[in-house]
């Protein structure tokens, strides 16, 4: 017991008194709390979410425009939309170039590795084909291709888009007969 009268304990007390008002604390801030690396991590996402927010808001109004008539879509925005690099731009330049009748993936991957030197299979068209058409589907509510049997061909969204009419090119059995007429012709 001595010792606390020693250190003054027992005759004072402990009494907070007003003359002292003691600072708050400083408050640390996000970067102090989380690391500088996740609070990059936090605002980068963030400021991605807004960007597809801006995004689906841009769709809902261009679906809005397509079902008022008021939508036409230029080349290069279909392109900016679905197409990612040369490879995707000349396999739609192929089957431009066929028409109506629609290509086998295997033919039109032997004339793009013909042209590009590209080492595409059959495989590889159809999946380049299906990813166009998805990210067009998921843009503007089109695609730019469909399957006619085993055959890829453009839609009428895509022919009038790229210009080449649908209507106006013959089809197989228009063929036939122009080259039988042809022929009588040449008689």
């Amino acid at each position: 017991m001595s010792e606390h009268f020693e250190q003054g304990f027992g005759e004072k007390g402990v009494q907070s008194s007003g003359e002292g008002v003691q600072k708050p604390k400083k408050k640390r801030s996000q970067i102090a709390k989380k690391g500088i690396n996740r609070w990059n991590q936090d605002l980068l996402k963030r400021v991605l979410e807004g960007i597809e927010d801006i995004k689906c808001e841009q769709r809902r109004i261009r679906n809005k425009l397509d079902r008022l008539g008021g939508a036409d879509y230029s080349r290069e925005e279909v392109e900016r939309f679905a197409v990612l690099d040369a490879v995707d731009r000349e396999i739609l330049q192929r089957l431009i170039e066929v028409g109506v009748d629609g290509a086998l993936p295997k033919d039109v991957a032997a004339e793009v590795n013909r042209r590009g030197g590209y080492s595409l299979r059959y495989y590889d068209v159809g999946r380049r084909l299906v990813r166009l058409n998805r990210k067009l589907q998921n843009e503007i509510d089109k695609r730019l291709f469909e399957k006619r049997g085993k055959r890829w061909a453009l839609t009428r969204f895509a022919s009038e888009v790229y210009g080449a009419s649908i209507a106006d090119e013959p089809t197989a059995a228009e063929m036939v007969v122009l080259d039988l007429s042809e022929e009588e012709a040449d008689e």
